[in-house]
């Protein structure tokens, strides 16, 4: 667990080095950088932070780019915490080794060029190599029927600052008024089933489809890879282009405009039948050439899934599956995976909530990329702490929160660095882990959990156009609430 890169030594020993006594003042003072190097660094490529022979990223500058990414991840993993915070950092520092008279300007603004000079492929290659440590450390029993690998897949929303440049790039809602909406951003992520890692994205403004979005992410799919996903994602052109042009199965909702007749096909089971779809006619997300390669008929299996809740009514699901033989592939099985699909709102919810990604907080189109790309990344680094904390101490990955493994990772991680020896460093991860798998979440099956908020929010008014327009408005909203008309008895 030593040290042994240079790339920290612009910085000296007494921010990003070991501190030079192992006592909590010094370390609460200097709030070093390094806590995450020191138990992540080992799953990132140093050649892809390194300084290049010539470009932006060549020169020699206070915010290096081995600097600046960990300064970003820190920013991730800590919601709320502002740039300004990261500066003062390396002002705290400066002011201990060179003095006040040579302290650094306390912008934001070399920091923010820092970010900006971050090479987005050299990200992309980073969040891949994280992803790809996770899922090849799957174990067997984590894994499907015949040993294979669920990928799921689903969409969802993130906002972000009311600038010219992002609104060109992704537009707000038509419902809303000029001046008064935010951009909105598309969002398709891959997930594994058996690691939770987010594989990889896609991002699109309102007028592309989330089922075209995904369909840029089939290079990541593996052949004898199995797609899981809601009714959304689900077509014939999908279906049959995801079996045919990837060797990929799929395992989705049927689609609420297509009719499930269970009278039709072959009988396998119990509401469970092979029928065959005919090819219908091309819609304009199709090329003719793509869609002339898709076979003229498809055979699918249609199954119903019954959803019975106590105290709620009895909720019927119908799935389709390219996973034709029921001896290998039972119905029940298949019913029991499709019911495991939410864990994907789980896996958003722990982005968008935990790591603060449902309001990005960059200007610009061009780093709103690599704040998405930077979340990624750092979901990644807490699963891959998750899955690891899991395989060393025998308890089920699904049972780990990742709320806890992000609290416990903050708390625990400027100790590790505090150390002075590989050993103790070693020694205080390892307790680390052990805390992460001592404190499972409850098994709550059948839980519900209604997308419904209980804490009424302030009555401010509503902003209906720009407010440089709106002059002044009421600090509340004083409409008055018509009381009942009394009854004299």
């Amino acid at each position: 667990m030593s040290n042994k890169t240079p790339f920290f030594k612009a910085f000296g020993p007494l921010l990003f080095g070991r501190p030079a006594r192992r006592t909590l003042q010094k370390l609460s003072r200097l709030n070093s950088l390094q806590e995450l190097y020191e138990i992540f660094g080992h799953l990132l490529p140093e050649r892809l932070l390194a300084a290049t022979e010539n470009g932006v990223n060549s020169r020699d500058r206070l915010f290096s780019t081995q600097v600046t990414f960990w300064a970003f991840a820190a920013q991730i993993l800590s919601p709320g915490t502002a740039c300004r915070e990261m500066v003062r950092r390396v002002e705290a520092w400066w002011q201990e080794t060179m003095g006040s008279e040579q302290a650094p300007s306390g912008s934001t603004s070399a920091y923010c060029q820092a970010r900006a000079r971050l090479d987005p492929v050299a990200l992309e290659l980073i969040g891949a190599e994280i992803a790809w440590n996770l899922e090849k450390n799957v174990l067997s029993e984590e894994r499907w029927l015949q040993g294979r690998s669920v990928k799921i897949v689903d969409g969802t929303g993130i906002s972000m600052p009311d600038t010219p440049e992002n609104q060109a790039r992704w537009p707000q809602s038509c419902e809303q008024q000029p001046g008064c909406g935010f951009p909105a951003m598309k969002l398709v992520g891959l997930f594994s089933l058996g690691s939770g890692a987010l594989l990889q994205t896609a991002t699109g403004n309102k007028h592309v489809h989330e089922s075209t979005l995904f369909r840029t992410l089939w290079s990541k799919l593996q052949p004898g890879d199995i797609v899981l996903a809601d009714r959304g994602f689900s077509s014939y052109a999908a279906l049959a282009g995801l079996l045919a042009q990837r060797g990929v199965d799929s395992v989705m909702r049927l689609h609420q405009m297509r009719k499930a007749d269970f009278r039709t096909g072959r009988r396998l089971g119990p509401e469970d039948r092979l029928v065959v779809w005919q090819k219908p006619k091309r819609t304009e997300a199709w090329s003719e050439e793509e869609f002339a390669a898709l076979p003229e008929t498809l055979t699918l299996r249609m199954i119903r899934l019954r959803v019975a809740t106590p105290g709620f009514r009895t909720q019927s699901v119908v799935l389709v599956t390219t996973l034709l033989d029921a001896e290998a592939y039972p119905a029940e099985q298949l019913r029991e995976l499709y019911g495991r699909r939410w864990q994907v709102e789980l896996h958003f919810q722990q982005i968008k909530t935990h790591l603060a990604m449902d309001v990005l907080r960059c200007k610009s189109p061009a780093l709103i990329e690599r704040e998405v790309r930077m979340h990624q990344i750092a979901y990644n680094l807490v699963r891959s702490l998750m899955q690891r904390s899991a395989h060393l101490h025998r308890v089920s990955l699904r049972r780990l929160s990742f709320k806890g493994t992000l609290d416990t990772l903050r708390h625990w991680s400027v100790l590790v660095a505090a150390e002075t020896t590989p050993r103790a460093q070693q020694t205080l991860i390892d307790h680390m882990l052990a805390r992460i798998a001592g404190d499972p979440v409850p098994e709550r099956p059948g839980r519900s959990e209604p997308r419904a908020k209980k804490r009424r929010g302030k009555n401010y008014q509503l902003l209906t156009k720009p407010r440089g327009q709106t002059g002044n408005l009421p600090r509340r909203n004083r409409a008055k609430v018509k009381q009942p008309k009394r009854v004299l008895s």
